[in-house]
């Protein structure tokens, strides 16, 4: 499982305690329903391609998202704009 840490500051904190009950559950919360649209989005897409291309479908979401990225139908963002900028010093 991973971690994710982020440090506000204590304006900060004043801030989210003034519109949530518990800043951590909010941001985990945030943090989580963004991760679900997210993979969402990669299934579909993951989908896209198996049915385009024949190929076998995995199953469950963990094993789709794997797949997904398997395949190369995505990518991080850090390896996108790394091939970005490489394709634009090339140029």
């Amino acid at each position: 499982m991973a971690n994710i840490t982020i440090e506000i500051t204590d304006t900060e904190m004043k801030g989210l305690e003034s519109i949530a009950p518990s800043p951590q559950e909010w941001a985990e919360n945030v943090v989580k329903n963004r991760a679900r649209v997210a993979n969402e989005a990669i299934v579909a897409k993951l989908v896209e391609h198996c049915n385009a291309n024949d190929i076998a479908l995995a199953v469950g979401v963990d094993a789709q998202v794997q797949q997904a990225y398997d395949l190369g139908v995505v990518d991080t963002v850090a390896n996108l704009d790394a091939a970005a900028l490489a394709a634009m010093q090339s140029e």
